[in-house]
This record gives structure tokens, sequence and C-alpha cells, in this order.
């Protein structure tokens, strides 16, 4: 005995007409017919006296309709209880070092979003998704990880990247220097981007070992090598030091993207209303179409 059946049964003493009963239910007449025959089988019963001409509640289907209804009323109770239960449920969001202003307005009233504290690289937030530690996360992703943890990601926002030097104006993307660091635990996400950067378009890789792709080693490095260096990310708001300066990057100008990623299995609705609501106010001219990307950042066709 299912529920449908339950609801099939309530559908046609209502209507005392198969026909009628089927087309409210949106089903073929002749499969309301074996359910309702099955439901009989079930309970041992017959639930309707039908001929051509009419269909009348048996003494038992009358006695058993208004035990059906209340039992159907509290099916739709408890599904009403348990959504509102999962709407209280904190949705848990990750990111590395950027997001939206406007956050947790996007989410007001649909979610209740709850940012984790913990300020992670992009590999090691999207893994977190991937095995459940968190719910989203906003984090720079390639698609060949997203595909092979299950993931999918949503364009959130993009950082074109700046060079810091001497000097002023605009500096080609092949005299540029980038900063490629050994730590790769903590490093793994801009080392690869960095490091394919170079590779399309001739700028010097420089390795260090002290972290300072970002922070005061990063302008030590700077002042050391004489060269404009290529910003990462984490460093796109730091203020500069007075004898440096921006210097926009150009033929091409780098583009990193920020992807709000989640499970692509993922079907508990505050999770996929978080989602939305996140992503919705992301529109054209995020990203410049003549803009450097990696070939495997998921977001290319968007330019």
């Amino acid at each position: 005995m299912e529920l449908r059946q339950l609801r099939y049964f309530v559908a046609v003493a209502t209507e005392l007409n198969f026909g009628r009963a089927a087309d409210r239910l949106r089903i073929a007449g002749p499969s309301l017919s074996q359910q309702i025959k099955a439901l009989e089988r079930d309970l041992g019963v017959r639930l309707f006296d039908r001929d051509r001409r009419s269909v009348t509640l048996t003494e038992c289907g009358e006695s058993l309709l208004p035990r059906v209804r209340a039992l159907l009323e509290q099916a739709d109770e408890l599904r009403r209880t348990a959504a509102g239960i999962a709407a209280r449920e904190p949705v848990r969001l990750g990111y590395v070092n950027w997001h939206p202003a406007d956050l947790m307005d996007r989410v007001a009233g649909v979610a209740h979003l709850h940012v984790d504290t913990w300020v992670l690289p992009s590999h090691a937030q999207l893994r977190r998704v991937a095995d459940g530690s968190l719910d989203l996360a906003i984090c720079w992703a390639r698609a060949a990880e997203l595909a092979e943890h299950g993931l999918a990601g949503r364009l959130l926002g993009a950082d074109r990247l700046h060079a810091i030097g001497t000097g002023t104006g605009p500096v080609r993307a092949r005299d540029v220097v980038v900063l490629v660091d050994d730590d790769t635990e903590s490093w793994a996400s801009w080392n690869a981007f960095a490091e394919e950067f170079a590779r399309d378009t001739g700028a010097t890789v420089v390795r260090t070992e002290d972290g300072g792709v970002t922070g005061p080693a990063f302008f030590d490095h700077v002042r050391r090598l004489r060269r404009p260096v290529l910003n990462s990310p984490k460093g796109q708001t730091a203020p500069v030091p007075a004898d440096l300066a921006r210097r926009p990057v150009v033929d091409p100008a780098p583009f990193w993207t920020w992807s709000l990623v989640s499970r692509q299995d993922e079907t508990r609705a505050p999770v996929l209303a978080a989602v939305e609501a996140l992503s919705r106010e992301v529109g054209p001219g995020v990203l410049d179409p003549a803009g450097w990307l990696p070939a495997d950042d998921p977001h290319t066709a968007r330019r």
C-alpha cells in the first residue's frame, strides 16, 4: 500500500467517476483502475461497486474514507514539518579570501547561511565540499577537479590580476614575473595558475620557498627582482608600499575566477536555494572576452 494509492482512492471517492478522477490526477484511466484494484488487494476489501453507468462506495469504502483523509493530512503535515526543519538547518559555506560583499543579503529569507571560519586554499575548500564537510565553497576550480569529485561550479566573480613593480602604465604579460612557491600544499592552485600563465604568455617563473606569493615577502621579491611581478588574488586589495605601484597587465590580461562549488547530487532545498540566490546577481561582463583564463577553467564559455 502506497500513499499515492490512498490519494487515488480519495479522488475516485470524491468524483465517483474514474474518468474525472483520472483527469484530476493527470494519469491514464486504465492505470488509475489498476492502482485501485491493487489497493483493494492489499487491504483485503472492496472499496467501490462499479458498473458501466455508476461508481459507488461500498460500506467498507465509506468507513475507510475519513480515516484515509486523516492519514493523508498527517503525511502532508509531516512533509511541511520536515521542510521547516530543513530550512532552519545551516548551509555551511567556506571561502578562500573573497566573497560578495552582500553575501548574507543575497540569501536573506532563503537559507540560513553559516560562513565557515576556516579560511583554506582553494583545493582544500573544494575537497571539503566533496567530502561533506561543507555544503558550498567559493574558490578557484578547474573543470577536471569538479568532474573528478562530482562537483558543480557556478561563476560568482572574477579578479583581473595586476602586477606590482616600479614605474607606471601597463606591462605586457610576457614581461611579467610569476612566483611559484615550493609549498605545494598551501599554493597548489596558485602554482598551477601561474605556471600555465607563464607557458601561454612567455612570462618568467621564479621559484620561492618563503611563502612570498603574498604578504611583506612578496614586496621584497619585487624589489629584489626589479621587474613587475604578478599579484596573486590574495594580494589584490593589500596596500602597496610607496616605492611600488600597481600596473595593469595586458596582451593578455589574466583573470582569476571564483566558483560557487556544490555537489552535483545535492538535493537539499536550502542548499539549492542558496546556490540560486548567490549566483543570481552574476550577469554578463564579469570576464573580459579578450582576457586570459587557464584552458581548463570551467567558465571559459562566459567570456
